[in-house]
């Protein structure tokens, strides 16, 4: 028996029209950055070029997740794009590693190597940076649902404070002539955005590969379905995410020998529990009689178990 929500998706126009927005002003402070880089003699700037390219991929890879999750289901994919969102949002969170790990180097390369800077391009081009990357962040905060949203903004979020840190890195450095500064400021950007990336693929992996959803624990999903009038036992429950918003759950239920109608009765019951105290809004729930066990997950009558065994004897 099967129990299906109906599916999400009111926002989805809101969230393409804000991804949209947000890669063609990505795309515009690219080519700033680029262009005042070279002018400037700057490699920080054209480091915050290159680095804001990988924002803008960051951002088209969710749009594109957001239009495949928005797909509906076929015969060839019956659950849908879901975790499309999730693909994304792991390769974000990777490249985004990669970046951190990059800046780190780069900047103890620095530390021991100073390169003069033109502090006050950095400022200016910095703070048009922050103006934008700020409003980014703020609009995906609003439209940030699920795990492919949520790593879109932090990579915003933390481009905003990076960009902010250039912006003061520049002053200090027009204060004080210590260019120093510049590298020791990436560095704590960079562990900044290593741990807020390492959350992110600790949970796409635990969704990729089908785990128990963070902060659900099968021992009180089994105890509340016990508690059902008319559940017996429950054996062979699986919990996992379909996509970061959607959850699912498997299982066997022993109820007594009654008729369908009845079963049904308790079936409606099960389903309000599990989706009103654990968000869950698929379930493939296998009704079993009193008189049969569970074999391996393989469902068995009792007088069939008992036959073989008087078979197999005899065999002896």
């Amino acid at each position: 028996m099967h129990f299906h929500a109906a599916p999400a998706g009111k926002h989805a126009h809101k969230t393409t029209l804000v991804l949209r927005i947000s890669l063609v002003a990505t795309l515009a402070y690219v080519v700033i950055t680029f262009v005042a880089g070279l002018r400037a003699h700057s490699l920080a700037l054209l480091s915050e070029s290159g680095h804001n390219v990988s924002d803008f991929l960051a951002l088209l890879l969710s749009f594109a997740a957001v239009y495949f999750q928005s797909r509906p289901a076929d015969q060839a994919r019956t659950f849908g794009y879901q975790r499309a969102g999730v693909i994304a949002a792991f390769i974000n969170a990777a490249a985004l590693i990669a970046i951190s790990l990059w800046i780190g180097v780069e900047a103890v390369h620095r530390l021991s190597v100073p390169v003069t800077v033109e502090p006050r391009t950095m400022m200016i081009v910095a703070g048009i940076g922050v103006a934008m990357n700020g409003v980014i962040a703020a609009l995906l905060w609003g439209v940030a649902r699920d795990v492919n949203l949520r790593s879109a903004f932090l990579h915003m979020a933390g481009d905003t404070l990076s960009t902010a840190a250039v912006i003061a890195g520049g002053a200090c450095i027009l204060l004080t002539g210590r260019d120093w500064i510049d590298p020791a400021l990436s560095l704590l950007i960079a562990a900044l955005i290593l741990w807020s990336s390492v959350g992110i693929v600790r949970e796409t992996m635990n969704i990729l590969l089908e785990g128990t959803p963070r902060g659900v624990s099968l021992l009180q999903i089994r105890c509340v379905m016990e508690a059902v009038e008319g559940v017996v036992n429950v054996h062979d429950l699986h919990v996992w995410c379909l996509g970061s918003q959607s959850r699912a759950l498997a299982c066997h239920v022993t109820i007594a020998d009654i008729p369908p109608s009845a079963s049904a009765g308790i079936l409606l019951r099960l389903n309000n529990e599990l989706r009103a105290q654990f968000e869950i809004s698929h379930t493939t729930i296998q009704f079993e009689h009193i008189g049969c066990e569970a074999l391996e997950g393989c469902v068995t009558p009792l007088e069939e178990t008992a036959s073989r065994h008087v078979h197999h004897g005899h065999g002896h």
